[in-house]
C-alpha cells in the first residue's frame, strides 16, 4: 500500500460528553436491524485539513421500531512518538525499530528509527485482557526531512516490527493503552514491511509481510532494490553477523497473544511468498484470501487441510481472469475466476527447503531475452522475464516463487496494487480493493498474455466476487473449500472517479472512493467500510458502503498527505463496538496539489505541531493510532 496512518477507531459508547451507554445501548435492549451513517462534510479550513476527524452520526434502528442516534467522534489512542514501548526496563517511542538483539536502531545520522506509518490492526480479547497489536510498516523520512529511500547509505528501508499493547477498557468504552512492548520478530529472521493484518477466526493476529524489495532476478533492472533491502536487513538488523536471506520474508506472519501478555510469532511458509496487503481468512478457518500488492501482481487462495490450524499444510492457490463483459468503465465488466493449484505443503517442508540455503537460481533458469523452452512471464515489474524450472523444483517455485511460478503455469499475473480484501460471508461474496486501473490491468498493455482488458482509471475500485463450492482446479481436482471465487464484477459505485485537477488539487471526485486500499465488512452492519491510499485526494477518508442500500458515504477525513490503514471493525467487545483504525504519512502531498495550498498547510502545520532540532515539522514526522467513538455494540 502506499504508505499513510489512518487513525485505530473504536465505535464505542457516546465518547466522553456523553457518559455511560444506556442498558439499550450497552445491546441488552432489542436487536439492531439497520444501521446508517451521515456524510462527514470535506474539509474547508488548512486546521481541518490537517486533523483527523469525524462529524458523522450514525442512525441504529432496532426491532421494535425505535431507532437511535450515535454522533461519532475521534480520538487518538497513541501517537508513534510517544515514549510507552517498554524494552528491558527502558521505555521508547512506540514505533522505534529495533534490531535482531532488541536493540534500538539508528539511522545514519545518529537519530532513532522511529517509523510514521502505523498500518495494520487487530483488537481482541484474550482471556480477560484486551490487547491490541499494530503493524509499522516502513520509515518514511528520517528525523532530518530526507525521505528514508534516497538516502545514499545502506539505510534503504528498515527492518520492522509489530507493537502489542494492552488495553483498559471504560464503562464507557473509551479505550487506553496500559502498557506496551514491541513483538520479538529474531526467532523469525526479523520483519519486512508489515502492511495490513486481521484477526482469525481462531484469535490471532496474522499480518501481510509485502515484500517489494527481495523479490527481484540478478539481472532485472530493480534488482538493485533487492540489493539494497539485503544490505538493510544485513547492517542495520543482523549488524553484520549474518547475511539475510530473502526466502525469509514475504509471508503472512501470525502473532498467537496468550492471557499473561506472552506471544508466540510464526510466518506461514506453506502459504507462499508474496508482497502480501494481508492474508483474510474466512470464518471455515481454511480459506484464505491474499492482497498482493505492486504492479502485475496476482489473486492467490490458501485452502488449509484442518481449520485453524494453517501449519498443518494446505493448497496454494492462483486465480486466472476470463473477461467476459465491460471494460471497467460502469458496473457492467464481468470476468470468470478459475484457479490454477501451485501445490501443497506444510509448514515444516517448506521451512527445510528455505533451511538448505536454496537461491532463485537453484529453483529457475532465467533470461531476460526469449530463449527455446523458456516460458515469458511479468510478475511484480513491466520487465519480461524468461523461465525455465529446473527438475523437482516444482514444491520449491509454488511456495518461495510464488508469483512467478503463478505467471509460470498460466495463471493472472495482470492485477495492479490489490490491496485490502474482506468477505461477505451471508452473501457468498468477497471485495478486492484495486488502488489503480493501469499497466498491466489495460488491454495491450505489452505483456506477454493479456487477460484483463480494462480502461485506465487513476482513481482505481473496489471489485466484487462471487463466492461458491464444487469449484476445480486446472486438473479437474475439487478444491476443499466453499469460499472458492468464480465470477468477478466491478459496482459502478465502487469506481473511482478521475476529473481533470480541481482548485485544490484533487485529481479525482471527493464524492466517491478514490484508490481504496484498506477493506472491511461488518455482517451485522451489512456494511462495506472501506479506506483510501490516494494520489488523487488532497485528503483521504473513510468511507461506509451499505450492501443493501448502496449508499456510499464518508465518515472520516484523514489529515492530508495520510493514508486510511488498520481498518478493523469489532462489533462486540464488552457491550462496545469499535471500528480501528490508523493514519500514516501525514504531509506527504499529492504530486497535483495547488502549490499555493501546500505552503499554507505547510506553515499552518508547523504553526500546530512545532518543528524538530533539524527545523523540521513534527506534523510530517507524526502519526495517530486512534479511533472514534460512538457506536453501542452490535449483536
Amino acid at each position: 500500500m502506499n504508505l499513510r496512518l489512518l487513525a485505530l477507531f473504536p465505535l464505542t459508547a457516546l465518547a466522553a460528553a456523553c457518559g455511560s451507554l444506556a442498558p439499550q445501548q450497552a445491546g441488552h435492549g432489542p436487536a439492531v436491524t439497520a444501521i446508517t451513517f451521515s456524510e462527514t462534510p470535506s474539509p474547508e479550513s488548512e486546521t481541518d485539513m490537517l486533523r483527523t476527524y469525524t462529524r458523522s452520526v450514525a442512525r441504529v434502528s432496532y426491532a421494535d421500531g425505535s431507532s437511535r442516534e450515535f454522533p461519532l467522534s475521534y480520538q487518538s489512542l497513541f501517537k508513534n512518538t510517544d515514549a510507552i514501548s517498554e524494552v528491558k526496563g527502558r521505555k521508547y517511542a512506540a514505533a522505534q525499530a529495533f534490531d535482531v538483539d532488541m536493540a534500538p536502531i539508528m539511522d545514519p545520522n545518529g537519530d532513532a528509527v522511529i517509523a510514521e506509518t502505523a498500518d495494520g490492526n487487530s483488537l481482541h480479547q484474550v482471556g480477560d485482557k484486551v490487547f491490541l497489536i499494530n503493524h509499522w510498516e516502513y520509515d518514511d523520512v528520517l528525523a532530518d526531512g530526507h525521505e528514508a529511500r534516497k538516502v545514499p547509505s545502506w539505510y534503504s528501508r528498515m527492518p520492522m516490527h509489530m507493537s502489542l499493547s494492552e488495553i483498559a477498557q471504560g464503562r464507557d468504552g473509551k479505550l487506553s493503552v496500559k502498557n506496551q512492548k514491541p513483538v520479538d520478530f529474531s526467532s523469525v529472521n526479523g520483519g519486512w514491511i508489515f502492511c495490513a493484518g486481521s484477526l482469525t477466526p481462531w484469535n490471532t493476529h496474522i499480518g501481510g509481510e509485502e515484500d517489494y524489495d527481495l523479490s527481484f532476478v540478478p539481472g532485472e533492472k530493480e534488482y538493485k532494490t533487492t540489493q539494497a533491502a539485503l544490505k538493510s536487513l544485513n547492517q542495520a538488523y543482523f549488524k553484520g553477523r549474518q547475511q539475510a536471506n530473502p526466502y525469509h520474508y514475504g509471508y503472512a506472519t501470525e502473532v498467537a497473544v496468550r492471557p499473561d501478555g506472552g506471544y508466540e510469532v510464526s510466518k506461514h511458509y506453506q502459504m507462499g511468498r508474496g508482497a502480501w496487503e494481508l492474508a483474510r481468512f474466512a470464518n471455515d478457518g481454511r480459506t484464505a484470501i491474499f492482497g498482493d500488492d505492486g504492479s502485475y501482481s496476482g489473486l492467490f487462495m490458501f485452502v488449509a487441510d484442518q481449520a485453524n490450524n494453517p501449519k498443518a499444510g494446505g493448497s496454494l492457490y492462483a486465480a486466472k481472469w476470463k473477461q467476459t463483459s465491460g471494460d471497467g468503465s460502469d458496473g457492467d465488466t464481468q470476468a470468470s475466476i478459475s484457479w490454477i493449484k501451485l501445490g501443497s505443503s506444510t509448514h515444516a517442508e517448506i521451512k527445510a527447503l528455505i533451511d538448505k540455503g536454496l537461491t532463485q537460481a537453484d529453483i529457475f533458469e532465467t533470461s531476460l531475452s526469449a530463449k527455446p523452452g523458456f516460458t515469458a512471464t511479468r510478475s511484480g515489474s513491466a520487465e519480461t522475464i524468461w523461465l525455465k524450472l529446473k527438475p523437482g523444483m516444482e514444491q520449491a517455485a509454488a511456495f518461495l516463487e510464488t508469483r512467478r511460478y503463478a505467471a509460470y503455469l498460466g495463471a493472472t499475473t495482470e492485477f495492479t496494487k490489490g490491496e485490502g480484501v474482506a468477505f461477505n460471508h451471508q452473501d457468498k461474496k468477497l471485495y478486492y480493493a484495486l488502488s489503480y486501473i493501469q499497466g498491466s490491468m489495460k488491454a495491450n498493455d505489452g505483456g506477454p498474455v493479456d487477460h484483463i482488458r480494462l480502461k485506465e482509471n487513476s482513481a482505481g475500485a473496489t471489485m466484487t466476487f462471487d463466492l461458491a463450492q464444487g469449484q476445480r482446479d486446472q486438473h479437474g481436482q475439487l478444491i476443499a473449500s466453499g469460499y472458492v471465487p468464480y465470477q468477478a464484477h466491478i459496482e459502478d459505485k465502487l469506481l473511482g472517479r478521475p476529473i481533470a485537477a480541481d482548485a485544490q488539487g484533487n485529481t479525482a471526485d471527493i464524492r466517491f472512493t478514490a484508490n481504496t486500499d484498506n477493506l472491511y465488512f461488518s455482517e451485522k452492519m451489512r456494511t462495506l467500510f472501506i479506506g483510501e491510499d490516494s494520489g488523487a485526494h488532497v485528503n483521504n477518508y473513510v468511507w461506509a458502503y451499505n450492501v443493501d442500500s448502496k449508499q456510499l458515504t464518508r465518515i472520516l477525513n484523514i489529515a492530508a498527505g495520510a493514508e486510511a490503514t488498520g481498518l478493523q471493525v469489532v462489533e462486540n467487545l464488552n457491550g462496545h463496538a469499535y471500528l480501528m483504525g490508523n493514519t500514516q504519512h501525514q504531509g506527504d502531498w499529492i504530486k497535483t496539489q495547488n502549490k499555493e495550498l501546500t505552503q499554507r498547510l505547510e506553515a499552518k502545520a508547523a504553526e500546530l505541531t512545532g518543528k524538530n532540532q533539524y527545523g523540521v515539522s513534527n506534523y510530517r514526522l507524526q502519526a495517530d493510532v486512534g479511533y472514534i467513538g460512538g457506536l453501542p455494540a452490535i449483536r
